[in-house]
């Protein structure tokens, strides 16, 4: 290889040909304008052009032993080092069917021999001009899609961040529940992972509607922010008229998720599955539940699956109005409840799981609680809490 000029900020310029006399014309030609490179063979070319300093752009004979000028141009454009190098085919053969090859091959122009100077001077500087101007709109596009990747992390926090606050606003309401919002969360995801392959799960449970389900989730309970003290924190059970006030923390929470979005003047897409799942979640499999009554495939899957995560986490945690349960006991309540209180196929998904759900329950369990106490006395509060 031989390098010739003097302008070290110029754009750099290989020329390939088998015919010293041939290169000494180009650089010639281009010396004063650019830095070139010379190389006398299609080998000794694709070194140049994968070297750490890869040329500009690329003057091509096509005619030359051993490897030809075409043979070059697909190993270039087959290398994603090498495969945005503009490449002009600079030959002796003149046909326009040679011409319509070499373009087709990738090249970018086609000059025939013998050239004239101001045309090849004038195509080399058009083509540096589109190439500078696509290197710029490459990196831009690179630079926006970083930054969009960036905004959309930060959505996502913001999403995550609205949701915990919320959650935690309802949990301070009742601060027995501890690890309870944590807890359903990887409930619900463990049993929405677990259904992902079932046939009528499947459409619904995406990756995307998981990730969802498990950021949706803590709201089911952000409604307890209305029920009065004297209900929410009685220990023992609840009269009849207790009980239609603690179920208004259903419809408490929709409502208060959609006032936020009236306030804002749109629909939030990702709260949609929130607001099901505050509505839902005390519906039952067989129309007992509340508030609306809902039964079967009527109940939204998301409420389906936190009616049981948090059914399970109400019946293995101490609250105000009972001791905790062990697992055994909870289990046992969990499958006498399939088919009535829950989707038959929920509760298939939670006893593969089990396991899951012990480690869920023992890792996250509530300060100063251990898991698997002693069984308590009153598992209906639980069950419709």
């Amino acid at each position: 290889m031989l390098e010739t000029g003097n302008v070290l900020e110029a754009p750099t310029i290989l020329v390939v040909d088998d015919t010293p006399d041939n290169l000494t014309v180009m650089s010639g030609l281009l010396k004063d304008l650019y830095r070139v490179k010379l190389a006398s063979s299609g080998e000794r070319a694709l070194k140049i052009a994968v070297s750490p300093t890869p040329p500009d752009l690329i003057l091509l004979d096509i005619m030359m032993p051993g490897m030809d000028g075409s043979d070059v141009l697909r190993q270039l454009r087959t290398d994603t080092r090498t495969r945005d190098i503009p490449v002009i085919f600079l030959t002796a053969k003149c046909e326009a069917e040679d011409e319509r090859s070499g373009l087709e091959l990738g090249a970018v122009d086609y000059i025939t021999k013998p050239v004239s100077p101001p045309i090849v001077l004038a195509r080399v500087k058009n083509h540096l001009d589109l190439k500078r101007m696509r290197d710029f709109l490459r990196s831009q596009n690179a630079f926006l899609e970083k930054e969009v990747a960036s905004r959309t992390q930060e959505i996502k926090a913001i999403q995550d961040v609205t949701i915990v606050a919320l959650a935690s606003l309802a949990e301070t309401r009742d601060n027995e529940t501890g690890g309870h919002i944590r807890r359903t969360q990887l409930y619900v995801r463990t049993l929405a992972c677990r259904l992902q392959s079932h046939p009528r799960f499947a459409w619904f449970l995406t990756d995307a509607t998981v990730d969802l389900l498990y950021k949706s989730a803590p709201l089911h309970d952000i409604g307890k922010v209305g029920v009065p003290d004297s209900v929410l924190l009685k220990p023992g059970r609840l009269t009849a008229e207790e009980r239609e006030v603690m179920n208004t923390h259903t419809t408490l929470g929709r409502n208060s998720i959609e006032q936020a979005e009236a306030q804002l003047g749109i629909r939030v897409g990702f709260l949609t599955m929130a607001k099901e799942i505050a509505l839902s979640h005390q519906e039952k499999w067989d129309g007992s539940g509340y508030p609306q009554g809902l039964s079967g495939h009527q109940i939204p899957i998301s409420a389906r699956l936190m009616a049981l995560a948090d059914v399970y986490d109400a019946l293995i945690s101490k609250r105000l109005y009972k001791p905790a349960f062990p697992h055994d006991r909870a289990r046992e309540i969990i499958v006498d409840g399939r088919g009535t209180h829950f989707d038959p196929d929920v509760v298939d998904a939670f006893l593969g799981a089990e396991n899951e759900f012990r480690s869920i329950a023992g890792e996250h369990a509530d300060h100063g609680q251990a898991f698997d106490p002693a069984e308590g006395p009153d598992s209906d509060r639980a069950l419709n809490k």
